[in-house]
């Protein structure tokens, strides 16, 4: 947008130069068909003449608007490096700035496989001690249910033991005693509780 604002300001100028280039042409061509004069006549000293006061005009005219042209123009590259410059610092940072979010990603990761590790760890031991602990109460119960087992079985041996001593005294105590010794201590024993 500046480049053509600039080129319509060095429009008139360049316009001038144009007519005056012409001009001097059409001048110098003299019109006829006539040879050439050899050697320097005054027409061509005439045309030197008109030469140089029409680029001293042209220069006159058109060195403000062609030199804010060229200093527009180097102040717009001037601009353009300057951004260029900006960008490329603002690339930079940003650049930096994606390194050092890598970096932190992989401490990142890092850091969370360690408490993956970690939490992984306390879960094995937590599962290990509750394993421990059901195992430490299975065996409890087993325990208590064998001694109780054992305790009944052992009652119901004494009792079968009781039961048979009692059966084999009895048998002993009905072979061993006769009538004659059943009558007496059928007496005896009446005797006693007749005496209390």
């Amino acid at each position: 947008m500046k480049v053509v604002e600039r080129l319509k300001s060095a429009l008139p100028a360049a316009s001038i130069l144009f007519f005056a280039l012409v001009s001097a042409a059409l001048a110098s061509s003299g019109g006829g068909h006539e040879a050439a004069p050899k050697g320097w006549v005054i027409t061509d000293t005439y045309k030197v003449l008109n030469f140089i006061v029409l680029a001293g005009a042209l220069f006159y005219i058109a060195r403000k608007p062609v030199a804010e042209f060229f200093t527009s123009r180097v102040k717009g590259i001037e601009e353009q490096l300057a951004e260029l410059e900006q960008k490329k610092n603002a690339a930079q940072k940003a650049l930096e700035d994606y390194e050092a979010k890598i970096a932190d990603l992989a401490g990142e990761s890092e850091r969370m496989l360690q408490d993956y590790i970690k939490q992984g760890e306390d879960a094995k031991k937590r599962i290990l001690a509750e394993a421990e602990a059901q195992a430490a109460k299975l065996e409890e119960n087993a325990k208590r249910n064998i001694e109780q087992e054992f305790a009944a079985a052992k009652l119901k041996l004494q009792q079968e033991i009781v039961e048979k001593a009692l059966a084999q005294a009895e048998a002993m105590v009905r072979e061993s005693i006769s009538s004659e010794d059943q009558d007496r201590l059928v007496d005896e024993y009446l005797g006693k509780v007749v005496a209390s």
